[in-house]
């Protein structure tokens, strides 16, 4: 039931999330997902679950937020949408049937399952920036491209984190619905700009309905459960999954000069070239030695 004043909320002429429909929608007997929770505001999903998961909180939990004032990004940044224009939402996980080697493809296997459903949702073919940005090929930031840096064509659609405590991981999707282009924030220095589904598809394809966000967050939900299941019956092996395989499908780095901003301020400039069996970004330098990445900001060069 809505308050009395809901109608005079920001974000209310947007529909809002049903957890009854999602639950109906998503949860099944001997499936991942035991419960989908639906706040009005939180400051970060990835926190409130996290606190939970060290109460003892069960895999398979899902909390999605209308609002999120203190949401967390990869490198320390921040993620900001206004109300009910986004799907910001987080997952509790406990792959035990995974070594511990072998969880660092779990934020990878995310933004596959996320692009796939995206996708196959839209149409727009988003491509994924190592580890796990989902970017839309966006025409409108052309001009927004610093000289060197990103693709002029690259626009951020959304971002993945994925953290851990003890034997759990918690991973964070924020991915930009409906938000208008006025209500992105500006990008920061050489990061790329933000663009939403509603944007990339009025560009793409006028007249074309953005998709329901709830009808979105299900599939979304469906496609990670399928890959999620096979990975962790695979042991974690990004190959016998098809995990593999299918990162390598959607990447929008593989191929691609790019610079590396390594821990310790380092820099790394050369082709990426492929992903390891760690799922670390492999980039080959001057010399011709493929150097592998497995943390720091990576950007796409001209």
């Amino acid at each position: 039931m809505r308050a009395e004043n809901d109608t005079h909320r920001p974000g209310t002429n947007r529909p809002p999330l049903d957890a009854a429909r999602l639950n109906q929608a998503i949860v099944h007997p001997g499936g991942l997902w035991r419960a989908i929770e639906v706040t009005e505001s939180t400051g970060s999903t990835n926190a409130d679950l996290l606190a939970r998961a060290a109460q003892g909180a069960p895999e398979g939990l899902v909390l999605t937020a209308e609002e999120q004032v203190a949401g967390r990004g990869r490198l320390g940044r921040t993620w900001v949408s206004p109300p009910r224009s986004a799907l910001m939402f987080s997952l509790l996980l406990r792959p035990h049937q995974v070594p511990v080697a072998r969880r660092g493809w779990l934020p990878l296997l995310t933004g596959v399952a996320v692009a796939e459903a995206v996708n196959e949702a839209t149409g727009l073919g988003v491509r994924l920036k190592w580890p796990n940005d989902l970017l839309v090929r966006d025409p409108a930031t052309s001009g927004n491209a610093s000289p060197g840096n990103a693709s002029p064509a690259d626009a951020k659609l959304a971002g993945i984190l994925a953290e851990a405590s003890a034997d759990a991981i918690v991973t964070g999707v924020g991915l930009n619905v409906s938000t208008t282009p006025d209500e992105l924030p500006p990008p920061g220095p050489g990061a790329l700009p933000a663009a939403s589904l509603r944007s990339a598809i009025n560009r793409a394809m006028p007249g074309h309905p953005t998709p329901d966000r709830e009808v979105l967050l299900a599939a979304i939900l469906a496609s990670f459960e399928a890959w999620y299941q096979r990975w962790r019956q695979a042991e974690g092996d990004p190959g016998a999954s098809g995990l593999h395989p299918a990162y390598t499908h959607l990447s929008g780095t593989i191929g691609r000069p790019v610079r590396a901003e390594l821990p310790g301020s380092q820099l790394l400039s050369g082709l990426a070239v492929g992903v390891d069996s760690d799922g670390r970004l492999l980039v080959r330098g001057p010399s011709g030695t493929e150097v592998p990445v497995a943390a720091g900001d990576v950007l796409h060069l001209r």
